[in-house]
């Protein structure tokens, strides 16, 4: 790691490292309980007596109601305070997740998930504006890595889960242990301070921002969401039926499943430090951009490859740039964001593009049982396909790297033609 970036970690203030821990657990952890069902499918199909594209829906629902919750706990971190909400989420999703190992159907369980998604739809947006309000801006590629890693090390965390407890506890117990996120809690009511700019901002509360802001933006709000839908397809079509296709299509082991889980997910984590740290030097389209077009020659090694050796390589780096380019998201969509409602806009539009994407388990399930169990083909079509569609919209897009936060303009530092007009974020 650069001499540079070790210095811009230590130059950060206690308060400002707390945010960063606090933000990073909290999305590490919603990421765990969301990534226990990736890899029960299969058991929980057989348990309830269906098949694996019924028990996607619960997927889809938790993703298709994830806007909800990016809308209501951002109208409350924008309302109330970052911090106070953050707590609310963290617990609502944890007993959810709690409550889904005591499910007597499957009726009962995408209920559970469809509530879970709301819980889980806040989470990202409260946690990462919290961050990015309270840290340096020169800090927000390297800390915008490490928070979107805390996705894959959660997936890592749930690969580890089902490896060791799996066979102990069953895919009820999986879910039990899901609960465990709700002791963040305890960490972020004590270690944590409001966001400064949340802060400087609630001294003038205007009702209708949210509504009115979203209208004056609505070209922004349009091309944010699009990405988002790209990028959602990029990461959900890489990772939720993989597990399915190693398990089902390649007939491995829980060992040999959760062991190459764990290899491609070490590769998420590394991926999106290294391209948020690199959006810093050549900004925030460009390192999206040469990582989505990195997946592509990837796709024939990562669910082509003859063994198992092969397909852990391919996996570890399909996830290196998928998280690659996932890595800098928080820091791009913060800096895109109009002030007055930065608890809200990250997340909601994420959110959005969540929903726009949230068939893509059933999408791919049902693709590979139309080509008679072919995942390999399922994965690979829809992967090649985004990640051109998330380079197209990153490529001619806008970005607003090192904006102060407070005074932000989204404009295009690298002084590149972009297809949208470059709008003030805020009114002066």
């Amino acid at each position: 790691m650069p001499v540079s970036v070790l210095s811009d970690l230590r130059s950060l203030t206690s308060p400002q490292r707390n945010a960063v821990v606090a933000s990073f657990l909290g999305w590490t952890l919603d990421a765990f309980d969301f990534f226990i069902l990736v890899f029960v499918m299969k058991y929980v199909a057989e348990e309830f007596g269906t098949d694996i594209s019924r028990v996607t829906i619960a997927l889809t629902l938790t993703l298709a109601t994830r806007p909800l919750g990016a809308l209501l706990f951002g109208y409350a971190a924008d309302r109330l305070g970052r911090r106070p909400t953050l707590m609310v989420n963290i617990l609502l999703y944890s007993a959810l997740e709690f409550a889904s190992g005591f499910a007597p159907t499957l009726t009962v369980l995408i209920i559970l998930r469809a509530l879970y998604g709301i819980a889980m739809g806040g989470e990202w947006g409260v946690g990462a504006s919290l961050t990015m309000e309270t840290i340096p801006p020169k800090t927000r590629g390297l800390v915008s890595g490490l928070l979107q890693a805390g996705y894959p090390a959660g997936y890592l965390l749930a690969s580890l889960a089902f490896f060791l407890l799996f066979p102990l506890v069953g895919w009820r117990g999986m879910f039990m242990i899901g609960a465990l996120p709700a002791l963040v809690v305890l960490y972020v009511r004590s270690n944590i301070d409001e966001s400064p700019v949340f802060l400087a901002r609630r001294q003038k509360p205007d009702r209708s921002a949210l509504w009115h802001t979203l209208r004056r933006h609505v070209g922004l709000v349009v091309y944010t969401v699009l990405l988002m839908t790209a990028f959602n397809f990029f990461s959900h079509g890489t990772q939720d039926l993989y597990p399915t296709f190693l398990e089902v299509q390649r007939k491995f082991s829980t060992t040999t499943v959760g062991t190459i889980a764990v290899v491609y997910n070490v590769g998420a984590i590394v991926g999106g430090i290294t391209f948020g740290l690199l959006s810093e030097r050549i900004g925030r389209r460009r390192a999206i951009v040469l990582a989505a077009l990195l997946a592509i020659p990837i796709i024939p090694l990562w669910v082509y490859s003859s063994g198992p050796l092969m397909l852990a390589l391919g996996a570890f780096l399909m996830q290196f740039a998928v998280q690659g380019a996932w890595g800098i998201i928080p820091a791009h969509l913060n800096e895109l964001s109009p002030d007055e409602i930065r608890g809200t806009f990250p997340g909601f539009t994420y959110q959005l593009g969540n929903l726009l994407a949230s068939a893509n388990a059933t999408l791919q399930a049902g693709l590979a049982e139309h080509y008679t169990g072919d995942y390999a083909f399922a994965l690979a079509v829809v992967v090649g396909v985004v990640a051109v569609a998330v380079a197209i919209l990153a490529g001619f897009g806008v970005e607003a790297k090192g904006v102060e936060f407070g005074r932000a303009q989204v404009d295009n530092r690298s002084g590149e033609s972009g297809w949208m007009e470059r709008e003030p974020v805020v009114s002066p």
